[in-house]
């Protein structure tokens, strides 16, 4: 009977298990997966019935798992991961040499940080295509790999992913001014003390965007609230922005264009963020590869050195 009911587990749900810890409730989990909640509950209770007791904590807030959940969660992401290589090798067996690669990522570094790493990956497998998924926020990117959307996903990993994930860089965060500021010509150095700008309105971000808690977080250690003049959802528009005179913005330097005609200086206390690049459990040849081209190529610093753009800004 043990052997008969292996078969009825399915990938489906257990994905809907990791989904339904991820967004701590049943009805987060069964919006996200675009499915009625009835249905997603008798999905984890054919789930539970295989594994014979109860995978989640349906009495706590956020639902959590339970030590028998805590024990197949491992083996449930890697049964996933598997689904995930026999996926990609029958693509890449369907299309000969090629096939595909699906990246997920934040907006700010398509631009700023893969353009090098994506070139020279394409230069060593010029048949396989990459699909480039583009992300506002990290939980975002985590929920791609997770639920088999993603082989891959670039960004600031979060504590509560479990597979594997590699340093991609570190990331340095400047606040951007237009030439003439009056707070930067104040502070002659290459650094400023964040609470000078305590007062201003700020260019900031979507409230969905990644930098947008970046800024927020950076300047409530400073001490205070950030005012807005104006929000943006493009990362790379605040710079240029902040540079017309709208108000301060505080970007990672990997979004700043070469030559660019704003005043760049660092913040006190600085504003750094790890870039990794992570993946499913047991990745296969073709994700590991494409990992080390990723680590070998990704351009986390800036076109030029902050010295150098801060001259170029008029310092």
């Amino acid at each position: 009977m043990r052997v008969y009911l292996l078969h009825m587990v399915t990938l489906r749900q257990l994905q809907y298990m990791i989904t339904i810890v991820e967004e701590g409730s049943f009805t987060r989990a069964a919006r996200r997966l675009h499915i009625s909640q009835p249905a997603l509950s008798r999905q984890l209770q054919a789930l539970e019935r295989f594994c014979g007791g109860s995978l989640v904590e349906r009495d706590a807030r956020p639902l959590r798992l339970t030590p028998m959940g805590q024990a197949i969660h491992p083996h449930a992401r890697a049964a996933l991961a598997e689904a995930d290589r026999i996926r990609l090798a029958a693509a890449t067996a369907a299309g000969g040499p090629g096939g595909e690669l699906r990246l997920a990522t934040l907006d700010s570094l398509t631009l700023g940080v893969l353009p090098p790493a994506l070139s020279a990956w394409h230069e060593g497998n010029p048949a396989m295509e990459v699909r480039l998924a583009e992300y506002r926020r990290a939980e975002e990117l985590m929920a791609a790999l997770g639920e088999g959307r993603a082989d891959v996903a670039v960004g600031p990993a979060l504590d509560q992913w479990y597979g594997p994930r590699q340093l991609l860089g570190v990331a340095e965060f400047v606040l951007v001014l237009p030439p003439d500021d009056p707070v930067a010509a104040a502070h002659p150095g290459p650094s400023v003390p964040l609470a000078a700008f305590t007062d201003r309105a700020w260019v900031h971000f979507a409230p969905g965007n990644a930098l947008s808690a970046v800024l927020n977080e950076a300047c409530a250690e400073a001490g205070f609230t950030p005012r807005t003049a104006v929000r943006t959802e493009q990362s790379v528009a605040a710079p240029l922005l902040a540079a017309s005179g709208l108000g301060p913005t505080l970007v990672p330097t990997y979004v700043l264009p070469a030559h660019f005609p704003g005043r760049v200086m660092r913040p006190e206390p600085p504003v750094r963020q790890q870039l990794f690049v992570c993946t499913t459990a047991l990745p296969g040849p073709t994700v590991t590869d494409f990992v080390e081209v990723l680590v070998r190529h990704a351009r986390v610093a800036p076109h030029t050195s902050l010295d150098d753009l801060g001259t170029a800004s008029g310092r």
